[in-house]
């Protein structure tokens, strides 16, 4: 007979896999891009990191904030109005 403390409580709500992790698709959404263009940032290794998950490809969110905090700083400072220097 097996010890019940070995045994998972059916009680006990399981942890969710993907806590952390966002689809394709939402982080689309969420930057109001469209799914193809994720799909082509990353052909190019443009965009944030992915990992797939057979045809499923996820985001992990902590990357997508670093890939954006990069964005920022690697933009180009625009220029005053005025035209031509």
């Amino acid at each position: 007979m097996p010890h019940l403390g070995s045994m998972p409580d059916p009680t006990e709500r399981p942890r969710a896999l993907l806590v952390g992790w966002i689809s394709r698709l939402d982080l689309a959404l969420e930057l109001g891009l469209s799914v193809d263009t994720l799909r082509r940032w990353e052909a190019q290794r443009l965009g944030p990191p992915c990992v797939r998950a057979g045809r499923k490809v996820y985001y992990r969110r902590a990357a997508i904030e670093a890939w954006l905090e990069e964005q920022e700083l690697a933009a180009p400072r625009r220029r005053r109005a005025g035209g031509r220097r």
